[in-house]
């Protein structure tokens, strides 16, 4: 049976790049990977005077975590660092403090940008706050994706063979590393 994971993309967008790379693994994701691909989107801001009686957008996400075998991060750079959206679910789903749905949960960390840095601060960032909250963090290969803007058709299909060979190289590295962590 294969390991659900949950992709949880760094943006709103409709076309985001992120979401389009998130997408595409799901197609490339070796058959030990079912990934399901999530934004952000309706989860509600965090405020701790909610915790005793959580919204059912917080439970909805932490429960979907909970049942998940591991959880990929794809993520755009804002201004040198993460999405607040991101940012806002990632405190969502590790409180209440202690019982972050994210523990244990075998992590993968992606990055894209069409400019030449591929996101590298928003993954250093995602680097910082994981740990304490979240399970293993895949260290090999680490994924940069920069020049990403014409790596997609009109359809939101992977068109870049290069993109696609990294790609398949980091979902496989993936799919061993969760399944290092569920035995």
């Amino acid at each position: 049976m294969a390991h659900q994971i949950v992709a949880l993309v760094g943006s709103l967008r409709k076309e985001s790049f992120s979401l389009k790379i998130a997408n595409a693994l799901a197609k490339l994701a070796p058959a030990t990977l079912k990934l399901e691909v999530i934004t952000p989107a309706g989860i509600s801001f965090f405020n701790q005077d909610l915790e005793a009686n959580p919204p059912a957008d917080w439970l909805a996400f932490r429960e979907k975590l909970q049942k998940s075998n591991g959880v990929l991060f794809v993520t755009p750079e804002y201004n040198r660092s993460i999405p607040g959206v991101l940012k806002n679910a990632i405190d969502v789903g590790s409180r209440p403090y202690g019982k972050s749905s994210f523990n244990g949960k075998p992590t993968g960390i992606i990055s894209s940008s069409p400019g030449p840095l591929g996101g590298v601060s928003a993954a250093k960032h995602l680097q910082n706050i994981l740990p304490g909250i979240s399970g293993p963090i895949l260290q090999q290969p680490e994924i940069y994706l920069n020049g990403v803007g014409d790596a997609f058709d009109e359809k939101g299909e992977l068109v870049k063979e290069s993109l696609k060979t990294v790609l398949q190289q980091y979902i496989a590295a993936f799919a061993a590393h969760v399944e290092k962590h569920n035995k």
